[in-house]
């Protein structure tokens, strides 16, 4: 059951950062208008959508699975930051869509990080 979890938490996190990709990249409005008002456009949009990328890729692949939960709460943390602070929790009347969908990433991740911290390189109190 616990595996199952794991995969279901895995699958929703990546799912929700790499359906995002295409906005990134392509530049669409919503996306450019974001990362305009943070200062970051065009260089924060493309360069978080690659982290995205990769932390989307290593949550589907059970043995980096940790460490793509590591770098998805490393990029998702900045998305909540700049919703908490210069974009406000609703972005151009998506009634909050984007904000929960960075905080449902967060949490599967710490989930994950949770289920798998034995897995944790600097958790590991393996003796000499």
């Amino acid at each position: 059951m616990k595996i199952i979890f794991e995969w279901l938490l895995s699958i929703l996190a990546a799912f929700l950062l790499l359906q995002t990709l295409f906005f990134k990249f392509s530049g669409s409005d919503e996306s450019v208008y974001i990362f305009t008002q943070v200062g970051m456009e065009p260089w924060g949009r493309w360069t978080s959508g690659f982290i995205e990328l990769i932390a989307g890729v290593l949550l589907l692949w059970p043995k980096y699975r940790v460490y793509g939960a590591i770098v998805a709460l490393g990029v998702i943390s900045g998305a909540i930051f700049f919703h908490l602070t210069s974009l406000g929790i609703e972005v151009m009347h998506d009634d909050g869509q984007l904000f929960y969908y960075a905080l449902t990433v967060f949490i599967s991740s710490l989930m994950i990080l949770w289920m798998r911290k034995d897995d944790l390189p600097f958790l590991n109190k393996q003796t000499a």
